[in-house]
């Protein structure tokens, strides 16, 4: 009797340890509940690790690799404007994806045949003969199935809209929100009056149980929308919960912006980069952009959360658990680029549940996923504050301490272009012409070096992470961007005399990318001089409404302010009756509604200052003006915060063939990293993937592709075989169009 209560003890105590053995063993299995021998997600899987489990194709057989199959959409543009940035999915041996033209397609993913292909310009007769089909951008789609597998659905953005396709047939879902799609111009708890906001998603949105979360782009100026973050029913296509990142009165945050009605007037703060979810914890990972405008602040005095934050929500709520702020008061248009990893790591033999964030300034901030602590320590760094009239920049900005940045953090004249003595003269000169050189040092007419430039460092085709070892692989462009600030255009010329309507009106929205002479920069931001050689008045309206590759739509704009900038740039007037109305607009509605009171005509006039233009430091041959590299593919130990190695990624091969080692070129799209001791990455203006040693960072393979692959690649297996497959879009950078797949498998 006396040894029983013993023996309960001992009993109860072997049941614990049996319990817990249970329990971690149930953790871990939950942990792997990410598939990561499939790619059934955006990135992957859900967590965003760009990660594949798959070790068929390995260092040793690598260079065997061939193509296996190749689809063609067809619908590339011939004139090189049209893009495919598309990470497609694969459920059940079916690849989901998007075309140039923004058609959803459904193909065998061993053999890439056709199953069945949704084409939106099906659903509005107007967009069947629209060219500018070719000008929405796309990055991936994502997938639901119901709990009693009856439903499976894939849902995808095209411009303002959110698609729901059945997935065996695809049919729109007709029960799903207006005959079969969501409005992001709706449900942003904002009174627009007369104005269509430009609002879309390029990245496809997170799905969590029955609900659909989704980010939005909005335009770069004052006047753009907010960026609320929105959940919707997977069935219904209802809102379900909003999550204001410019905070309304009695919110987080609120009172971060001096003005107590920025709310209702002030835009961006916006997710653009997709999201991250950890479906155990039932928390989504929300990474943000710049407040509007990008680079002139002094109508938003204040830090501006949530701008350029990394945000925690109940991914069933939308409630706030934490937020870090990467860069407080942004002028520099440092939007959170990616949506994060979330990683396990061994921290001084501490486990850790964390989420890394890469950055466009080559910085990874890396945090506890559960509390928001900074895994590494992230110090608060005094900078310049020598900013223009009515400026008032941040006095600190977050700069970790580790892990070490992925890019060269400074552009000195030393590291000035040495191709040849004539032109690192010539560059010399030019840089010269810019004073600042430091990380944020105000927007100035002095100018400031922007490097790594406005698109990265690391941008948003994400960083790949191996599970095993929490080495982190992302690449970088190394390409430095002036920034010059000017006085905004007035109403009057130099000599007093008054500006014409549509000169004002190019002004105030076409600036900053096509500058003051309209001779733009790059093709990225092209000329404007004798478009009406180019296009038609009437073409020129319909870019105006439907905006052009990153280009926003200014469809928010007055009919009569179209029409002027219009004659002003072609000299030719045109009707704006019938058809030359916003899509979705209603007439009735633009003729009756008054605006709010809250006009964006009066943030517009409060914009003292104006870049003039995105300008990378390129030589007269295209050439960057840095010495190289211009990009890289870089690891990263997340567990020391140590960088590993750095190595070119991608090359010109003329210079090449000139006996210059690879160079590197700028890159767009990120890597894949798989249990088979590779890396693979597309990205560079070459035409070319590539697979890297992911412990040295050789090259083992490379292939050409019929066009750039400006997109992630996506790793799967179908019936025991590996494939690996790139959308070839091209259209970026000076480079041709394309309308392919391709995917690589080892031969039979």
């Amino acid at each position: 009797m006396n040894h029983f209560p013993g023996a309960f003890m001992l009993k109860t105590w072997l049941t614990c340890i049996i319990l817990m053995c249970f329990l971690v063993g149930c953790t871990n299995q939950r942990v792997e509940k990410h598939d990561y021998t499939g790619w059934k997600a955006y990135a992957g899987t859900k967590d965003a690790m760009r990660y594949s489990a798959n070790d068929q194709i390995t260092k040793q057989n690598v260079s065997q690799l061939k193509a296996a199959w190749v689809y063609s959409s067809g619908d590339k543009d011939s004139l090189n404007r049209s893009q495919n940035q598309c990470n497609p999915i694969v459920i059940n041996g079916v690849l989901y994806g998007t075309s140039p033209r923004m058609k959803l397609l459904a193909l065998e993913a061993d053999t890439g045949k056709e199953i069945w292909v949704f084409d939106p310009a099906s659903e509005d007769e107007s967009l069947i003969d629209e060219p500018l089909r070719y000008y929405k951008v796309n990055r991936g789609v994502a997938y639901w199935r119901s709990d009693d597998g009856t439903s499976e659905r894939i849902f995808y953005n095209v411009g303002h809209k959110i698609y729901a396709i059945d997935a065996s047939s695809g049919k729109p879902v007709r029960t799903f929100g207006e005959h079969g799609s969501i409005d992001l111009t709706q449900g942003l708890d904002r009174d627009f009056g007369a104005a269509q906001p430009f609002i879309v998603s390029t990245s496809p949105p997170v799905v969590h149980d029955n609900l659909l979360i989704s980010g939005s782009r909005v335009a770069e100026t004052a006047d753009a929308a907010p960026g609320h973050i929105r959940a919707y029913n997977v069935v219904t296509g209802e809102r379900e919960w909003i999550f204001h990142t410019i905070p309304h009165p009695g919110e987080k945050g609120y009172e971060t912006w001096t003005d107590p009605e920025a709310y209702k007037k002030l835009g961006g703060a916006n997710n653009w980069a997709g999201m991250s979810l950890d479906p155990e914890k039932g928390i989504v990972y929300v990474p943000t952009g710049s407040a509007s405008g990008d680079f002139y602040g002094g109508y938003r005095e204040g830090s501006n959360l949530f701008a350029n934050s990394l945000v925690a929500l109940n991914a069933a709520t939308g409630e706030y658990i934490w937020h870090f702020q990467t860069v407080h008061h942004d002028l520099w248009d440092r939007d959170l680029s990616a949506n994060p990893n979330l990683v396990n790591l061994n921290r001084d033999g501490k486990k850790i549940e964390a989420v890394a964030q890469i950055t466009k300034q080559g910085y990874i901030f890396v945090f506890d996923r559960n509390t928001g602590e900074p895994v590494f320590e992230i110090k608060e760094r005094p900078v310049s504050q020598e900013a223009l009239p009515g400026e008032k920049p941040w006095p600190t900005q977050p700069i970790p301490e580790l892990p070490e940045p992925f890019a060269r953090q400074r552009f000195e004249e030393n590291d000035v272009t040495k191709l040849s003595d004539s032109i690192h003269k010539v560059m010399l000169e030019r840089y010269r012409q810019i004073k600042h050189n430091e990380m944020y040092a105000p927007p100035s007419k002095a100018g400031s070096w922007i490097f790594p430039g406005f698109d990265g460092g690391g941008e948003w085709g994400g960083a790949a992470v191996d599970p095993e070892t929490q080495i982190l692989y992302v690449n970088s462009s190394e390409i430095p961007w002036s920034m010059v600030m000017v006085d905004a255009p007035g109403q009057t010329d130099k000599d007093g005399s008054m500006k014409s309507p549509g000169r004002s009106v190019y002004d105030t929205h076409c600036f900053a990318c096509h500058g003051k002479d309209l001779k733009g920069n790059s093709a990225a931001f092209p000329s404007l001089v004798e478009i009406g050689n180019k296009y038609k008045p009437e073409e020129i309206l319909q870019i105006l409404n439907s905006g052009i590759n990153m280009m926003p739509s200014f469809a928010h704009l007055k009919q009569e302010d179209k029409s002027n900038v219009i004659e002003f740039l072609t000299g030719q007037e045109i009707e704006t009756s019938g058809n030359a109305e916003p899509q979705g607009a209603d007439p009735k509605k633009l003729e009756k509604e008054p605006a709010s009171e809250h006009s964006q005509d009066g943030i517009l006039a409060q914009v003292k200052y104006q870049m003039t233009g995105y300008n990378r430091f390129l030589d007269d041959q295209g050439y960057p003006g840095i010495t190289p590299p211009w990009g890289t593919l870089n690891a990263v130990n997340l567990n020391t915060g140590k960088l590993l190695w750095k190595v070119p990624l991608g090359e010109y091969p003329e210079l090449t063939a000139m006996g210059i080692p690879a160079t590197g070129t700028e890159n767009y799209g990120g890597p894949v990293v798989t249990k088979g001791g590779l890396v693979f990455i597309a990205a560079t203006k070459d035409s070319k993937i590539r697979a890297f040693d992911k412990d040295s960072g050789e090259v083992l393979w490379e292939a050409a592709l019929p066009a750039p692959g400006y997109a992630t690649p996506a790793v799967y297996e179908v019936e025991g075989k590996q494939f690996l497959v790139i959308a070839c879009g091209g259209g970026k950078i000076g480079s041709i169009s394309g309308d392919q797949y391709v995917a690589f498998a080892l031969p039979e």
